[in-house]
Order: C-alpha cells, then structure tokens, then sequence
C-alpha cells in the first residue's frame, strides 16, 4: 500500500519510515486524531479518545527514537484497544453501563505490552455490551464503513471499524464465539485469533473465561504478527497463558506456501453458505494450490449440533463473570445482554457439564480432521454483513439456531489459532473474506500463509471508499 494516502499505509510500512526519520510518532498520531475527530462522529467506533495520553506517548517514542533507542516495529505507531482491556485512569467500560464509572489503576496486560513495546494508544474501541451480541442502549453501535446499514461484526466491531477506515494503524479486539473474526470479515481486515492461552487475559474484561481469545486486528497479515509478537508469551498474572516459548511470528514471511497441506472439504465450504462466500474460499485455495501448496481432501462431519452447547458455557460463563453486578443491578443492562445473562443463570450444573461433553466430544473431532493436513480453509462466516437495525441490535435477545458460528464456534471451543483475510468484493461491493484455522501455537504459518495470499491478490490494497 505504499501509494496509499499515510493512514492507509500499514504498520510493516509507516514503521520503516518512523525507523529512518522521514515521518514522526506525532505526525502519525496527530493524523489520527484528526481523522478521528472527523469521521468517527458518523462511525461511532471510538468509546474513549485517549488523545492528550497519546501525544505524550507519541513525544516520548519521538525523543526514543532519536536517541537511538528504536524499541520495536511498533515503536511511535498509533494503535487502538477493544473497551474490554484496562486501562490505567481511563474507563474500561465493556459497553456495559454498568461498569460506565469503572476506571481501572493499572494497565492490562495486552496494553501493558503494547506500550512496552513504543505503540502509541489513541484510545478505547466500542464493542457490545459484555462482548457478546447485543449493544447497550446508552452506547452508540459502531457502523460499517463500506455501508452504514450493514452489520460491523459484533462484539469487536469498533474494532473492525477503526482499522479498516485508518482511525488505528491495528486494534485488538476478542474472540469468545467469532468476534475477531466477524468485525474483520464485515469490515475488510485482517484478524488473527490466536492459540487459547497465547495471549494473556489479565485486566481483560471476561465473557466466557474458557472461551475468551484477545488477539490483533491490521491491514495486512504482516501487521497481525508484528502486534502479535507484542502481545504473545506467559503472563504469571494469567495462570492460563501458555509457557511455550514465543516465535519469531514473521519467520516464514516470504518463504512462500510450496508443500503447505491446506484441507479442503467443499461440501463444508459451500453448504448454506453464500454462493460469492463459498466461491471466493475455493478461489482461495486454488491459488495457493498454484503457488505449490497442497489441497488435501479431508470430511468435515457436521458438528454445527455442538454450537448450542457453546451458547450453555458462554451464557454461564458470562453470568459468572457479572455475579457481582447481575441481578443486583439488572435495570443498569440493556435488552439484549440482561437476556443473556438471565438465560445463564437458569442453567444447571448437570446441563453445564453435558455441554462441556459436547466441546470435548467437538474438540476430539477436529482433531481427527487436522491429522494429515497443516491447515484448513473455510469462510470466516457464512455470508457477507447482512442488513441491520439499531433496533435489533439493542435487543431484546432472539433465540436462534447457532448457524452464525459454524466457522468459529468450533475453533473457540479448541483454542486454535486462526486468520481471517479479505478476500475480494462481492456483487454489492461489500467485503468478503477467507479463514485458514491451523494447529496450536503454528501463528507463524498463519502469517506466512496470509501475507503469500495477499500479495498474490492484492485485496489489502481496497480500503472503503
């Protein structure tokens, strides 16, 4: 994207130029600041501009980088977080109007690392309330930037929105049943779920604990391994991040695909799936099958039955994590979310356990299906983003039949990493988008993979108009 106006650009390329000095920490967020103060009256995706914290961040990486002491390709670059992620003096509000007066007195471990490594935070991104589906009436609802009537992606799309219109160079946003996922493929961007445990999860707002996934949002597959590399290692405040040693996330960028075993099962691909959806993945892979990787036939048996044990755990889980705000203060939460909330609570021990059956049951499955191939290709869901309403959004809660998670569901359940790509256009000019689910801790060959896509079909290089 270098012909691309700067905050187009990605973080791979304005981090070069902040390297040699051609362009400043200021400057660049000074540029989003303004874009921000333009644009995000009508898109609503920031919840909390940090812009005096930014500034005084962004003079600090200056003053750094001209002493020579350069940090990271994240050094001096403007970045946003999901509202979930504390934030030292600064709300961390999860969209939820309960928590509207929180203010944490220390940084999340996510953010902690990110400014560790010289990113500038702008601010804090709106998401539903609690991460899940549903938006709080006293908070604005994000809007798509490639058409306001069409949905942003769920519980991450702030996220989505500031990323894909240049109001954040990347993001972070959380995945608990598809919400890195859905905000990339609705919005155009890139989205990596990583491995369950990969990134810590301290000072992050849960949904669902055992389900919860913090990962990087960008432009490019690229900038998703070097945020990733940031954020990625053990975390003794988290006794659930994982000890294994942290990769050189971009090792593999550049190698190439030559002899990657990507599974394939057509049926699972295209199967009430949107028609431009199921033809845009096959295209996919047989792209990369013409760069010298290896499409290998696998079965995907129909384990869509096991997404309604996803909405027993999550719902729960979720009551579990607001047991000191629900129901006490349930007139404070909106429709949709007390909904939720409400049908957890009614849940039994014993129906918890079956449904936890049920993922482990999902999970053996899967693992059967990953045995001879690297890496699977599926949509990142089953059609473009489809029409909706603020009405709808706020709720009240309408039960359905989990179809929506059939691409994500299962890979939250198994804590695989995953990497959602654009993919092109469809016939309304609306974003659509390709997954590649790996094995656990392979992020390496997701951004290797991603970045051999991209540059093979240039599909980073189509911002909204």
């Amino acid at each position: 994207m270098a012909n691309a106006p700067l905050h187009y650009q990605t973080i791979t390329e304005v981090a070069e130029q902040i390297r040699s000095r051609r362009v400043s920490p200021t400057e660049l967020t000074e540029l989003m600041l303004e874009r921000i103060a333009a644009l995000d009256g009508q898109l609503r995706s920031y919840a909390t501009v940090m812009a005096d914290q930014a500034m005084a961040a962004a003079q600090s990486a200056e003053a750094e980088i001209a002493a020579g002491r350069y940090r990271s390709p994240l050094h001096g670059v403007p970045v946003a977080v999901k509202d979930l992620c504390f934030t030292a003096g600064v709300p961390t509000m999860g969209g939820a109007q309960v928590l509207r007066d929180f203010v944490p007195d220390f940084d999340g471990t996510v953010v902690r690392r990110l400014s560790e490594a010289g990113a500038i935070i702008l601010g804090k991104l709106n998401l539903t309330e609690g991460a899940m589906a549903g938006y709080n009436p006293a908070f604005d609802i994000p809007l798509n930037p490639w058409a306001p009537d069409r949905w942003a992606g769920a519980s991450s799309s702030g996220s989505g929105v500031a990323t894909a219109a240049g109001l954040c160079y990347g993001s972070l946003g959380s995945d608990t049943g598809g919400s890195i996922r859905f905000p990339a493929a609705a919005c155009g961007t890139v989205g990596i779920k990583p491995t369950w445990g990969r990134v810590s999860r301290h000072g992050v707002l849960a949904l669902a604990e055992s389900l919860d996934h913090v990962g990087p949002m960008t432009r490019s597959a690229a900038d998703a391994g070097i945020m990733l590399q940031a954020l990625a290692g053990q975390d003794p405040s988290d006794p659930t991040s994982l000890h294994a040693p942290v990769p050189d996330m971009l090792a593999g960028v550049g190698s190439g695909v030559e002899g990657v075993r990507i599974g394939v099962d057509e049926r699972y691909i295209g199967e009430d799936v949107d028609a431009e959806v199921a033809e845009a993945t096959m295209a996919g892979a047989r792209l990369l099958e013409g760069m010298g990787a290896r499409l290998v036939t696998v079965h995907m048996p129909d384990i869509l039955p096991f997404s309604r044990d996803w909405g027993v755990l999550c719902s729960a889980e979720a009551a579990a994590a607001h047991r000191d705000t629900y129901p006490s203060r349930a007139d404070e939460y909106g429709p949709w979310f007390r909904g939720w909330l409400e049908k957890g609570r009614g849940y039994t021990a014993l129906e918890y356990a079956v449904a936890n059956q049920g993922r482990l049951a999902c999970n053996g499955i899967l693992a059967e299906v990953f045995s001879d191939i690297d890496l699977l290709v599926c949509p990142s869901m089953t059609t473009p983003p489809g029409r909706v309403t603020p009405e709808e959004l706020y709720g009240p809660m309408t039960e359905d039949e989990w179809t929506w998670g059939r691409f994500t569901i299962p890979y939250d359940f198994n804590g695989a990493p995953t990497i959602s790509l654009p993919a092109g256009l469809n016939s309304e000019g609306l974003p659509l988008s390709i997954q590649f689910v790996g094995k656990h801790l392979t992020e390496p060959l997701l951004v290797r993979i991603g970045d051999a896509y991209e540059k093979a079909t240039r599909y980073d290089l189509r911002p909204p108009a």
